[in-house]
């Protein structure tokens, strides 16, 4: 299975057609969907009709955009004109938008073809995998365990090599998490740098972006997306360089700082350990200067959670009041606790996260990039929506106590990226985030692409595709 960039010039060069391509993804899909649970509605026949359309087109010349050809998942919250988007939820099994999303109309123009929705958890509301619409997402890496979520399904295409790319969304984590647990690369843009639609009532956390293997996959991709759009009120302008092309710049001196850990959170061994090696590699080959910080900041958990389950909760509860037994029951307990937050409460939390923003944005007054651990514990089994024994469980959103390191820059609105730095011993992904000041999303990619250069990981495979 090609990446996007090596799909996209093969088809151009003319040693690989979009045929071909699409049939080798339904080929993975199907060896491997029933057991990881990547994908719902597979679009195989207009996949099929697509792509013998677009081999005729590259074949005489005619080449519709930077991504002719290629296939791609979709994560089911994205409105897609004429194809069900379920948004992971037995309520909206039988809802087909009449309008396509920016994101997926970019994608079309670029040539992109849909093969299918890849699975989320109800409403994107949580880090785990569960749903009751695809089945529990499992780890390509050991079926036994969690992909995480909520992106859960595009994770899992990427890292079992049923496509070359795919799209997410990130509320709190939602395309680093799976990254990090299935061995991805995974970039949270800034704030409206790829413009989101329909509206949420958590518009301030949304982000959308690709799930890809190569940081240049993503690079290609953010290039592609982003940009205004009507439909997007929070979009920023378009950016006035190639990310791709930043990739390919020497790297010049940075000041780097290194925190271990945020909020005196345990880190697994396993995980310190590895990135520890991490920084230490990346510090010796690249030119930066690595400083070791023990940042002040409070956790900003109940910021967050008052405006997830505020802006959710209320927004969902009010819409679903009488179908709260066909939902996921953390998600219904969710929008029952709504009713426990009220106007003066919510107000106070937009201000703690303008707090908490002008904290981290001050950080970066000092240094250029922050690099920690992406999660702090590896994954866990896939049927369950924490860690065995993980505090605060029993919270209304159990999987902001173990992700601890991802909504906080969705708060603040922050670039974020995800990238594999090593292996546990039992052969789990392990992932480093990279922050970045607000709006310098090329400079996260560029230093991202340097340390896969320096220690790339496309070259491993999860056990079930090796022979």
């Amino acid at each position: 299975m090609p990446s996007v960039t090596g799909a996209a010039e093969r088809i151009r060069q003319g040693s690989l057609t979009p045929l071909h391509l699409v049939e080798q993804c339904l080929a993975a899909i199907e060896a491997h969907n029933s057991t990881l649970h990547a994908f719902g509605d597979i679009y195989a026949e207009s996949a099929l009709d697509q792509a013998r359309t677009l081999t005729a087109e590259a074949r005489a010349g005619q080449v519709r955009g930077p991504l002719h050809g290629v296939p791609f998942g979709i994560k089911d919250l994205f409105s897609t004109a004429g194809l069900r988007t379920t948004r992971g939820s037995l309520t909206g099994l039988d809802n087909v938008p009449t309008q396509d999303a920016p994101i997926i109309r970019r994608l079309k123009e670029a040539g992109a073809i849909i093969l299918g929705k890849t699975a989320t958890t109800e409403f994107g509301w949580t880090g785990a995998s569960t749903s009751r619409v695809f089945g529990n997402g499992r780890n390509p890496w050991n079926p036994q365990l969690t992909s995480g979520g909520s992106s859960s399904g595009s994770a899992i295409a990427v890292s079992a090599r049923m496509v070359p790319g795919s799209l997410g969304s990130d509320g709190g984590g939602s395309v680093r998490i799976p990254a990090a647990f299935c061995g991805a690369f995974a970039l949270k843009g800034s704030l409206g740098r790829i413009p989101t639609w329909p509206w949420s009532a958590t518009e301030m956390l949304s982000h959308a972006g690709p799930i890809t293997r190569t940081v240049r996959d993503s690079a290609l991709l953010f290039d592609i997306l982003s940009g205004p759009d009507p439909l997007d009120h929070q979009a920023l302008p378009a950016p006035t360089e190639s990310c791709l092309a930043r990739c390919d710049q020497p790297l010049k001196p940075l000041k780097v700082a290194y925190c271990p850990t945020l909020f005196d959170t345990p880190v697994d061994p396993v995980i310190a350990s590895t990135v520890e090696a991490a920084i230490c590699n990346l510090a010796e080959q690249l030119p930066v200067t690595v400083t070791r910080l023990t940042l002040d900041w409070q956790d900003p958990l109940s910021t967050f959670e008052t405006l997830w389950v505020g802006g959710r909760g209320i927004a969902y509860g009010k819409a679903l009041a009488d179908r709260l037994d066909q939902l996921d029951p953390g998600f219904a307990t969710l929008i029952k606790r709504s009713a426990d937050y009220d106007l003066g409460g919510y107000l106070n939390a937009v201000q703690q996260r303008a707090s908490f923003a002008n904290q981290v944005h001050a950080l970066f007054a000092d240094y250029d990039l922050l690099l920690m651990p992406t999660l702090p514990i590896l994954p866990f089994a896939a049927d369950q929506v924490a860690p065995e024994g993980w505090p605060g469980a029993e919270g209304a959103v159990p999987w902001a106590r173990w992700t601890p390191f991802t909504y906080p820059f969705n708060i603040t609105g922050n670039p974020a990226a995800s990238l594999p730095c090593g292996w546990s011993p039992s052969g789990l992904p392990i992932g480093l985030q990279v922050v970045g000041p607000r709006f310098t999303d090329a400079l996260v990619l560029q230093f991202c692409a340097a340390v896969e250069a320096i220690a790339p990981w496309d070259q491993h495979l999860p056990p079930l595709l090796t022979p």
